[in-house]
């Protein structure tokens, strides 16, 4: 049987072997096998898994006996498009970095991040979560600090500070929850089986919820998002963007649901609401921006809007649409964010108003750039079309109002995205100098896998909906009120 932990062992022999590396090609280079590798090696799982409710995979083993804490890891169906898409997305960003003169030192920060992220997609302790959810800040917070652009020491700064905010509710409610055990132990299956009080779980919801809002980011915890998103590297930003604000999705179904559902359903037309006006505040800021990166971050704000209210609405539609979206999502949003470094280094500016025309010159970069935007947009036969079309009927089951105002996400980031395309590819050529020609190299390679997984999950989409179909169905049978 496939041992999970290598997963999680490739990665830190990644990043140690990296911090070694002082020449940029070497270290660009050993990135990408060490990344290939980790892809490789998720391969097994995939094709070993079998699409039912259970955890497969397991592994338990005794970290800190005095404590009762257990590494106890494994993969489900709600898991494993985290893992997937985590490990799938991380050789895509390191190639985007191939004209770059990073060293070592960065691309080990990348694979010591992977490594937490995927503790938190697998751990099946809450302690070993909790460590995963931490370890994954730190790189991220060096990546944006010490590569980014502009006044990047403060951005970040908030961006720590707000986090670790969160990180230190959850790890008050995680206590918590650790002493109601009678054996004391960190386990997740502990923690579901609690018997705790509605009054209880209203705060243990807070607790959670506002560590999970954070990091997604949800209307009204969003306001380090924007500014980090626009000074950090584009490869910051993907991992950003791509992989880690699923990390708090993610603990919306795993933690959230199952430990505090009492707390859900008192909250969730709060939450909803939340969810509803950051979705008609971001595109509305997003329809208004000229920094290309800047309106693609408040693009994210409100697709996650949609997708956290997916989470909340409670049934099977909207929480297999989060999951399916949320792949979706990290698969366009990469896309996107590597067209815009794409196209600062051939003109030297993100704003669109001195951007047009560049059709002409880029026809290859013009066809890649508007198939993922119709991906990001949600045009049916893209991937984008069918984890909005099962999120929106999951928050129409919940509420009709809630549906009529999250459905102006589809809308509202036509508009947006559509004039993003219009102003930087359509109209006349501006004078300013083009470096360089039309897209080559790793930039064709990438652009073309996401292409291709744009169009393989709009028209195959059950590749990922059977996967987690069991899982969600499970999870929501056994929540008791």
């Amino acid at each position: 049987m496939s041992n999970l932990f290598i997963l999680l062992l490739v990665p830190i022999i990644a990043a140690i072997v990296l911090f070694f590396i002082k020449q940029s090609s070497t270290a660009k280079w050993t990135a990408l096998v060490f990344a290939l590798l980790q892809a490789g090696l998720t391969l097994p799982f995939l094709c070993g898994f079998e699409p039912n409710a259970a955890i497969q995979f397991e592994q338990n083993w005794v970290w800190i006996a005095s404590l009762g804490v257990h590494f106890h890891i494994g993969l489900d169906g709600i898991s494993l498009p985290m893992v997937l898409l985590t490990n799938g997305l991380i050789p895509l960003i390191v190639l985007t970095t191939f004209s770059k003169a990073y060293k070592g030192n960065f691309y080990g920060l990348v694979s010591f991040m992977q490594a937490g992220l995927l503790l938190v997609f697998l751990a099946l302790d809450a302690f070993s979560f909790y460590v995963g959810w931490e370890i994954a800040l730190i790189p991220i917070y060096f990546i944006c600090a010490l590569w980014g652009s502009g006044d990047r020491i403060k951005v970040n700064l908030k961006f720590f500070i707000y986090t670790f905010f969160g990180s230190l509710l959850m790890l008050i409610g995680i206590i918590y929850l650790y002493k109601q055990v009678p054996s004391n132990n960190f386990e997740w299956t502990s923690f579901v089986a609690l018997d705790l009080s509605e009054t209880t779980q209203r705060w243990i919801f807070w607790a959670f919820f506002i560590a999970f809002a954070i990091k997604i980011p949800i209307f009204p915890f969003h306001t380090w998002q924007p500014d980090t998103y626009t000074n950090a590297p584009a490869a910051g930003t993907m991992l950003l963007a791509g992989i880690m604000l699923k990390m708090g999705v993610y603990g919306l179904i795993r933690w959230l649901l199952p430990i505090a559902p009492f707390g859900v359903v008192a909250y969730s037309q709060v939450v909803m609401v939340l969810c509803v006006i950051g979705i008609v505040y971001a595109s509305i800021i997003a329809f208004k921006q000229q920094d290309a990166k800047r309106l693609i971050a408040y693009s994210s704000i409100a697709h996650v809007g949609l997708i956290s209210a997916g989470v909340v609405s409670w049934h099977e539609e909207g929480v297999q649409g989060a999951i399916i979206q949320m792949v979706n999502h990290g698969i366009s949003v990469v896309g996107l964010f590597f067209i815009i470094d794409i196209l600062e280094d051939r003109t030297g500016t993100r704003l669109l108003g001195e951007q047009g025309g560049l059709a002409a010159p880029f026809p290859k970069l013009a066809t890649v750039f508007l198939i993922i935007l119709m991906g990001a947009v949600g045009l049916p036969l893209t991937n984008g079309f069918i984890g909005e079309f099962l999120l929106l009927k999951g928050v129409y089951d919940y509420g009709v109002w809630f549906a009529v105002f999250g459905g102006l996400t589809l809308i509202l980031g036509a508009v947006y995205m559509l004039r993003f395309y219009q102003k930087s590819m359509l109209g006349t050529l501006t004078l300013r100098p083009i470096l360089g020609g039309d897209i080559r190299g790793a930039e064709v390679l990438v652009l073309v896998v996401i292409v291709f997984f744009t169009l393989f999950l709009g028209i195959l989409p059950n590749s990922i909906l059977k996967l987690s179909e069991a899982s969600v169905v499970n999870l929501l049978n056994q929540i008791k009120f």
